[in-house]
């Protein structure tokens, strides 16, 4: 069995923490492991690591690659990359082209497709239930639902008809996510299940159901070459695989499954998740409160202090803080389409920006200069470059790093420094076992991310 992560969302909903530049996935606020990381190692307890597979977009390549590969404890080389952003149907058609191209899989293969940032609790009970689905998975299209455990507005649901075998299911229906009074008649009438958005089906079966279905993916898959389908992908129509096949497909199972599950689809729900004090409070970070209940503080680096609040949610990074009332958490993509019309930065972009290389974190900026904090991962090169507007200078903090500068190649050690003048070839490496720190500092009449014109790039960015 193989089973793929599908690491494509944006979680606009966990802003200020998620942003496009650096999505829910790749977040760490369960503890040390980021959310496609405790996927993996999920995923690790029923499919071999060579078989572990992510879809996603190309932009985030080199940070899918850096988390799956602490994650396997080895090299990571099974990503799939969209071209673009397509929804579900086609990132998964583009999967099964993938595995049958370039993977020597066949029809017969079963295949798992998981969300990348969903905790379930205890994970056993998912291995469980996906060994006892894989046999039904050889002519349907197996779903995962969740037995409610409240009347939840936030998911959608499946209606479940007779059993099939077991604890599974066929299914009468996929429902929309409902308003409250209708959530409660579903928790009440106790068939209907949350949809995890998890799929098990054969090679065969989910081809079968393009064929039917969506005719333009059978195309892909079985007459297009993988490169052509990375050519034309941006011609296929965006839909998820539930209005393409699932509330189509006669062929469609369900396996219930009663666990502790939580799709971190907001602030909301991951309160649910944390730890909570005598007050009802959960914090992560550095926080006081004074006659504060039920409240949720996360804070990465700033002291944040509450004082007479009641269901609050205070969420704070570097550049911003959000601060609603706990049960409005679900109308954040709202607040974040908003301020994309007005192009403010902070929706896409963190005051870390991570590279192939490592990361680099802006500590302050204004006219004619930035000041940037380096970090290069071990044995990492940035690319042979030069700047047509401004200078630099960096000083070592921490490590050594290797630095040339147009035919000039010295090797600087903590607390030593150098100059790159303007539109100078250079380039940084980290030929150490630690990371690398550095503190640049830029001079120029022009300081923007783009003044950069690169003639060597090992992660092929020329």
């Amino acid at each position: 069995m193989k089973s793929i992560i599908m690491a494509g969302g944006s979680g606009t909903r966990l802003w200020p923490f998620s942003r496009k530049s650096f999505p829910k996935q790749f977040l760490s606020l369960l503890g040390e492991d980021s959310f496609i990381e405790i996927t993996t190692k999920r995923l690790m307890q029923f499919t071999a690591p060579e078989a572990v597979y992510v879809v996603a977009g190309g932009e985030y390549e080199f940070n899918i690659s850096d988390h799956m590969s602490r994650a396997l404890k080895r090299e990571f080389n099974n990503l799939i990359l969209e071209p673009m952003g397509r929804n579900t149907a086609p990132a998964i058609a583009l999967t099964v082209k993938y595995l049958l191209d370039k993977a020597g899989a066949d029809r017969d293969d079963i295949v798992f497709f998981s969300p990348s940032d969903h905790i379930i609790r205890p994970e056993t009970e998912l291995k469980k239930a996906i060994e006892d689905a894989k046999e039904s998975a050889r002519s349907h299209i197996v779903t995962f639902g969740i037995v409610p455990s409240k009347p939840e507005t936030g998911y959608g649901y499946i209606e479940l008809g007779d059993a099939a075998k077991g604890e599974i299911f066929k299914v009468k229906r996929f429902v929309e996510k409902p308003d409250r009074l209708t959530a409660e008649k579903y928790l009440q009438a106790g068939n209907y299940m949350w949809n995890s958005g998890m799929f098990l089906f054969s090679i065969g079966v989910i081809l079968d159901a393009f064929k039917l279905y969506v005719p333009e993916l059978y195309e892909m898959v079985t007459a297009w070459s993988y490169d052509e389908a990375l050519e034309k992908y941006s011609t296929l129509a965006s839909i998820s695989i539930d209005y393409a096949v699932m509330e189509k497909a006669k062929n469609i199972l369900c396996r219930k499954v009663d666990v502790v599950w939580n799709d971190i689809g907001s602030w909301e729900s991951l309160y649910d998740l944390l730890p909570k004090d005598d007050n009802g409070n959960a914090v992560l970070g550095e926080a006081e409160l004074l006659n504060t209940k039920n409240s949720l503080v996360i804070t990465n680096k700033t002291l944040t202090a509450l004082v007479g609040m009641d269901n609050t949610a205070v969420i704070a990074t570097e550049d911003a803080i959000l601060v609603t009332h706990r049960k409005d958490t679900q109308r954040i993509k709202e607040l974040v389409d908003q301020m994309k019309v007005k192009n403010r930065p902070q929706v896409t972009e963190h005051v870390t920006t991570y590279r192939p290389w490592g990361s680099y974190t802006i500590l302050e900026e204004g006219l004619r200069y930035k000041i940037k904090r380096l970090v290069v991962l071990p044995e990492r090169t940035l690319s042979l470059q030069r700047h047509k507007h401004r200078s630099e200078h960096w000083v070592v903090v921490k490590g050594m790093a290797e630095v040339l500068i147009g035919e000039k190649a010295v090797v600087l050690h903590e607390n030593e420094s150098i100059y790159v003048p303007i539109y100078e070839k250079h380039r940084l490496a980290n030929p150490g076992k630690i990371p690398l720190e550095i503190i640049e500092v830029q001079n120029g009449e022009y300081v923007g991310e783009d003044d950069i014109e690169r003639f060597e790039d090992i992660y092929g960015r020329v």
